[in-house]
């Protein structure tokens, strides 16, 4: 799912306000501010939450604070809509509720809908987790329900207000005037239906809200998938354009979420993610789930990432292998060379490494990664000096790297030379070697035998391994090579290494007078 910005970074000031008000450390990655001038009815809300029984957590306060805040020139909520994308298990299911429930309270003859997948969903979460919870409460006394098929509503004695479900058609909220309409489990949705006919009947109340919520979804999560696309934008153009007050839009969006780059595995990750961490769920829970699921349904449920379709794997990539060859703690000792390489839509530059370890195997590794390409040449000089590489490799003039070679050479990098009387150039530690389409083709072959035969170790980069798992290959005479547009991501962190280890092995022969080739072949 694409944003509009691919290193999109909440704002720290977003951070700081979230920690100073909430004590909130686990902000959302997309959320709107709070405007402290503006009143609000979130801590209604969190009475309520007691009353039901349950402690309100940060993040919960942080989001209904928001979420209802008051317009002062009207005293009715600012926001119409509200969107709100967690993971699993972290509260979303109770902190509905008590919006429902201040609701049914708040205002008399509300009527509320409630939406899950299915209709036989929402009815059994709305008897046995709604009223359950209500009727073992201290507000017991204040509601009754009915349980008729067809006529379901938990009713507020006093304000005749009800708390009703729906199903998922185009009928849904059909009826009288709507206040309150909740669409949760968005990620089963497969199309607007829902929303269609939910907003028609909200036109004419004043204080309507439309709520959805849902933890992360599939490629097939339509709804879901355009709804975040949709809040994502919304909240890097309000920061973008300055926040002023007024000028906020009508819609409120809080997601949680864990970009690629971030490691599954690393409990950072979770703290970064989970916002009911340490409060309803601990870190031993969250372990137990990554040992016992698959990685892409972990991802989903408890990182809000989008579960990808996985195609078969490529089989001249031995990706099995790879996760066999990870040694996080490796350094890349011994002599080195490097590599550039630019993605296809030239939105990123790569510098990639490859060095002969004691052992003979060769460690690979991405040693910078930056947006644009204007930052590589002095990157490259800088390196050249640091580490008199054997040499620094690219692709020639029909790949995205070659438009860099000429302000490589002329950033001081050049390529060997021949001298009088030499039939072949003598190349010299720092020499910029570019790779033709069948030097590619060796670099790609070679690699991947190294795969197989153990002879490389990495430290399990993530932009790596996830060039490695979706990488794609195209056919070149009886051979094979990475191919970038069949790749299922961007694969110039594994086009780099692959050069720089082709450029290890056939530079260092040549610079090196104590080099042996055989000593990286494994």
């Amino acid at each position: 799912m694409t944003t509009t910005s691919t290193i999109w970074r909440p704002p720290t000031e977003f951070a700081e306000q979230c920690r100073e008000l909430y004590g909130l450390e686990c902000p959302p990655y997309w959320g709107t501010p709070r405007r402290p001038e503006f009143p609000t009815l979130g801590g209604k809300v969190a009475k309520v939450m007691e009353r039901l029984g349950y402690t309100p957590m940060p993040w919960q306060r942080y989001v209904w604070d928001v979420s209802l805040e008051l317009d002062p020139a009207t005293m009715l909520p600012w926001y119409r809509h509200v969107g709100l994308s967690v993971p699993r298990q972290q509260g979303k299911t109770q902190g509905l509720l008590a919006v429902k429930v201040h609701r049914a309270q708040a205002w008399k003859r509300q009527r509320i809908i409630y939406a899950a997948q299915t209709r036989s969903m929402a009815r059994e979460r709305w008897e046995d987790e709604f009223w359950a919870t209500i009727e073992v409460s201290r507000l017991a006394r204040r509601f009754v329900i009915r349980k008729a098929n067809g006529h379901e509503a938990i009713i507020a004695r006093q304000t005749r207000s009800k708390i009703g479900i729906t199903a998922n058609t185009e009928k849904a909220g059909h009826g009288p005037p709507l206040d309150l309409g909740v669409m949760d489990e968005l990620f089963a949705h497969e199309d607007d239906r829902l929303e269609q006919a939910f907003s028609p009947a909200m036109l004419t109340r004043p204080a309507a809200q439309l709520w959805w919520a849902s933890a992360g979804g599939t490629e097939k999560s339509v709804p879901l998938n355009k709804k975040r696309k949709a809040g994502r934008e919304l909240i890097e153009k309000l920061f973008k354009r300055g926040l002023l007050p007024h000028d906020f839009p009508h819609t409120a969006y809080f997601e949680w979420f864990a970009p690629e780059d971030m490691d599954r595995a690393d409990p950072a990750t979770w703290r970064a993610t989970l916002p009911a961490l340490g409060y309803t769920v601990t870190e031993a829970v969250i372990q137990h789930e990554l040992d016992t699921m698959e990685p892409e349904e972990f991802d989903r449920a408890y990182l809000n990432r989008t579960r990808k379709q996985t195609p078969a794997p490529d089989p001249n990539v031995p990706r099995s292998a790879w996760p066999g060859l990870a040694d996080k703690t490796a350094m890349p000792h011994g002599v080195k060379a490097f590599a550039v390489d630019v993605s296809q839509d030239r939105s990123t530059a790569w510098i990639s490494m490859a060095a002969l370890r004691e052992d003979g195997r060769t460690h690979l590794e991405v040693v910078d990664c930056r947006p644009g390409t204007d930052w590589v040449v002095p990157a490259l000089v800088r390196l050249n000096r640091l580490w008199r590489p054997v040499a620094i490799a690219t692709g020639s003039s029909g790949t995205p790297a070659g438009s860099l070679i000429d302000d490589v050479v002329a950033g001081g990098i050049t390529v060997p030379e021949k001298k009088a009387g030499q039939k072949k150039e003598t190349p010299h530690r720092g020499h910029l070697v570019i790779a033709r389409t069948n030097d590619f083709v060796e670099a790609c072959g070679q690699l991947a035998d190294a795969m197989r035969q153990g002879g490389i170790v990495h430290r399990d980069q993530a932009q790596l391994t996830a060039a490695v798992n979706g990488a794609r290959t195209r056919r070149v005479g009886d051979a094979w090579a990475l191919d970038r547009t069949a790749s299922l991501v961007d694969v110039s962190p594994l086009v780099g290494v692959a050069l720089a280890r082709w450029a290890l092995l056939t530079r260092g022969p040549h610079v090196l007078e104590d080099y042996d080739v055989m000593d990286s072949v494994y």
